[in-house]
């Protein structure tokens, strides 16, 4: 935001240099990028001078140059100055660049140099309009008024005002300040606490009256949660032209386009105050009456930059009594602004939720002055005033009279917050005692009203224009800023009551375990976006589309819902590698999915449907070892990351007794195992389905595991970390051979023979199976080996003799077994 120096100056009397004040702003928060002296015309016509044209006859080798003689007023003989404009004339004043004057053409820089045109001298330059920048024409040179001095300079001829512009940066919070008036009130402050001198003057409108209490174009405002305060004001036969050159130079000076009086005054008050206006033509106003209300979904309303855009239900708009004239707080209508055939108007300034007016702002892809400070919030206590301001500089400027009073619809005021401020919290935050006189002396000079006090605390009143102020932490960080940051001392001492490290929680002690692990065999983290694409959802019942959370305002539609699965991410990242010729991946990620069911749907609980979860992504493809002299290359398979999920459940502590898998369909995978306990499921792993390797270029086999972490946490919640003596007394080990049916599972067998023999049977392994020929039909074998041990003895034949037979039984009960 550019702040004009000497504008500023009209408002608050301070004796700082441009830089001191740049330094004083940055001091107090509002950052000051530049100081810049600026002039309203470019270069400040430094140089040019007012000059008689003498002498004036035709070029001797050319039809369309004349040579002239011309006085600078300078005391030297008339300069020679060859002219090749069509309107030229002995007698006429004009503006003369002599030898050395500068001139510039947008970013160029021309020095007038002493020249030879076809064969004559020439001594300096008779200029037009556009060469010197005060206007755009090339038709011919400025012709002056006779009254013109010869010899004055031509910065004094055009009143050109030098002025240093400061480019302060507003951050969100500070919309008070994103106006002359707004940094002049808090420069005040800080000028105060200083100890230098100051005045601060408000623009008073005290002599604003109104010409006729009869008439005046009515307000009604439909839709009050979006407008809480609409003030408007009628002004009949205003005279529409070209600013006075004060106003035209304030807005060049800050980079705005004068336009006309009346769109000048709106632009003036809105940069001097903060508040932003609109000035309707009165003329388009049907019905004589201004409605403030929302309009169908996809009316079509055409905006002030000429394109016809399709509102939304939600937009709220200025209306007369037939069509839409302005989106409220964010632009205006094409056909409702004041041109030169206007001459009666109509003067708004109202205060909109900030909230729909940034919905309305985004959606449409609008960011104006105006929506810049209505969605940050306005001063609803400021309509009135602003709107007065403007209307007598209308009166001074375009003329007109006031017709009606001044509508102002504002049912339910904004109450000022209200603040309780302790003296004790005050020092502990700002790490020093500040005086109690001190910090009232500081709320006084931001216009913070003390209610009530008491020894330790306060109860304060804040301004409305002061939106960003809620809480006393608010307050006590204005305080310290007026005050002063480099005024509170450095302690020779640190004190804290943090530790070096600050201890981590279970979830997060375990989740860097299992990174480690993983890490250790060979995998890479990977992290991916949350967000993700509604097409992988599409085809898909176990995650169905329905049950994606969607986004309202999405970057893309690659990006417009939220994921239910790690999978998809995962296989954006195996894709991207396996196209930069690195194969050979195994990759993990910890991040949340996000569920919506709509059968939970809830009045009363807005959040009802929603649901999060922590889980954790695992990830294999390509050759778990490449050939080399010692062993054959090998692909990866399955069962590599069934042993990395099995591993990843030992570390947790979860026992091989609590958790099982089962075949399970699964439309994300061709083949795969779901991972349950005794009460849950718990993930699933497999092989990704061709199909989706297809869609994402991926031409291999990719293996996937997902878990929920939040349930694996639960299970290892349930287990205890039991430790014993290492053995002093040898295993034993016996096999067996095994024909089952071919239904029969390999954790049935474990799970009867542990049931068989719980004290010595201390580990199950399957370490052969058979299918095929010389075996019954239906029938397979399995080779089990049982581990047997007691911790207190050496097993002797006969009780490993009778262990074994009380398992080979049961197996025969059971399950049919029968030994090869």
């Amino acid at each position: 935001m550019n702040i004009s120096y000497n504008w500023l100056k009209e408002y608050l009397q301070f004796d700082l240099s441009p830089q001191e004040t740049a330094d004083a702003l940055t001091s107090i928060g509002l950052e000051t990028g530049s100081v810049e002296e600026i002039q309203t015309i470019k270069g400040g016509l430094e140089g040019l001078v007012i000059g008689k044209v003498l002498t004036c006859v035709s070029h001797p080798n050319s039809d369309h140059l004349h040579l002239t003689t011309v006085d600078i007023g300078n005391g030297e003989e008339p300069q020679k100055i060859v002219c090749g404009a069509p309107n030229v004339a002995a007698g006429q004043k004009v503006v003369v660049a002599p030898l050395g004057t500068k001139l510039y053409f947008g970013d160029d820089v021309i020095t007038i140099k002493r020249s030879r045109i076809r064969g004559e001298e020439s001594f300096g330059m008779i200029c037009a309009e556009d060469e010197i920048g005060i206007g755009t024409s090339h038709d011919g040179i400025i012709v002056l008024s006779g009254d013109a001095k010869v010899g004055m300079p031509a910065k004094e001829y055009y009143n050109v005002k030098s002025d240093y512009v400061l480019e302060v940066d507003i951050t969100p919070n500070r919309i008070d300040a994103a106006s002359h008036f707004g940094v002049a009130r808090d420069l005040a402050a800080w000028l105060e606490q200083a100890g230098k001198p100051y005045k601060l003057t408000k623009p008073s409108v005290e002599e604003f009256s109104v010409d006729s209490q009869e008439g005046g174009i009515e307000v009604i405002v439909e839709n009050r949660e979006a407008c809480p305060r609409y003030s408007g004001l009628t002004i009949r036969g205003v005279t529409v032209k070209e600013s006075p050159d004060w106003l035209k130079n304030k807005l060049l000076l800050i980079g705005l386009r004068p336009i006309n009086n009346i769109v000048d005054i709106t632009n003036f008050v809105l940069h001097e105050t903060g508040h932003p206006m609109h000035a309707f033509d009165a003329a388009r106003i049907t019905g004589n009456e201004v409605v403030i209300r929302t309009m169908p979904e996809k009316t079509k309303f055409i905006t002030l930059d000429e394109e016809e855009r399709e509102l939304n239900e939600n937009d709220l708009m200025i209306c007369n009594s037939e069509e839409g004239m302005c989106i409220a707080g964010v632009f205006g209508g094409l056909d409702s602004g004041v041109t030169e055939k206007t001459t009666d108007i109509f003067l708004e300034s109202a205060y909109f939720n900030p909230t729909w007016v940034r919905k309305t702002a985004r959606r449409h892809g609008l960011n104006t002055d105006s929506s810049f400070r209505f969605e940050r919030g306005a001063d609803p206590a400021n309509t009135v005033y602003v709107l007065k301001r403007a209307a007598m500089l209308v009166k001074e400027l375009a003329g007109g009279t006031i017709e009606g009073d001044v509508r102002d619809i504002y049912p339910v005021p904004v109450e000022r917050a209200q603040v309780s401020l302790s003296y004790d919290k005050i020092n502990k935050l700002i790490g020093k005692e500040i005086p109690k006189e001190t910090v009232k002396n500081i709320l006084h000079s931001l216009e913070i009203e003390i209610e009530n006090e008491t020894d330790n605390e306060l109860t304060l009143r804040i301004p409305t224009y002061r939106v960003d102020v809620t809480r006393d932490v608010d307050v006590i960080e204005d305080i310290l800023r007026i005050y002063g940051y480099n005024n509170v001392e450095i302690s020779d001492s640190l004190k804290a009551n943090l530790s070096a490290q600050m201890p981590a929680d279970r979830k997060q002690k375990l989740q860097t375990l299992i990174s480690e692990q993983l890490t250790a065999n060979g995998f890479n983290e990977i992290l991916n976006n949350s967000l993700t694409k509604k097409g992988y959802y599409e085809a898909f019942e176990t995650y169905p589309a329905t049950n994606c959370v969607p986004l309202l305002n999405p970057l893309s539609n690659d990006l417009n819902v939220m994921r239910q699965t790690l999978l998809f991410g995962g296989l954006e990242s195996i894709a991207y590698n396996r196209n930069r010729k690195h194969g050979d991946l195994r990759f993990y990620e910890f991040g949340n999915c996000y569920f919506f069911d709509a059968a939970k749907k809830s009045n009363e609980n807005i959040l009802a449907p929603y649901s999060e979860e922590f889980h954790i992504g695992l990830w294999i493809c390509g050759k778990r070892t490449h050939k080399n002299w010692a062993t054959a290359g090998e692909q990866s398979s399955v069962f590599e990351l069934k042993a990395h999920v099995e591993n990843i459940l030992k570390r947790m502590g979860i026992s091989e007794n609590q958790v099982f898998f089962e075949t399970e369909r699964n439309e994300l995978l061709s083949a795969g195992m779901s991972v349950k306990t005794h009460k849950r499921t718990i993930g699933f792993f497999g092989i990704v389905s061709p199909a989706i390797c297809k869609k994402f270029d991926i031409d291999t086999d990719v293996f996937f595991a997902e878990m929920n972490w939040d349930l694996l946490m639960k299970e290892s919640e349930k287990q205890s970390v039991r430790f014993s003596e290492t053995a002093r007394f040898p295993a034993v080990s016996r096999d067996l051979a095994l024909l089952i049916d071919k239904e029969i599972t390999f954790a049935q067998i474990r799970e009867i023979a542990l049931k068989s023999e719980k004290k010595l049977l201390k580990q199950v392994s399957l370490f052969d199976v058979y299918e095929g020929k010389n075996l019954p039909q239906g029938k397979k074998s399995y080779a089990v080996n049982f581990l047997l041990q007691d911790e207190e003895k050496t097993l002797n034949d006969k009780q490993i003799d009778n262990v074994m037979q009380r398992i080979q039984k049961s197996l025969e009960s059971e399950l049919g077994a029968q030994l090869r």
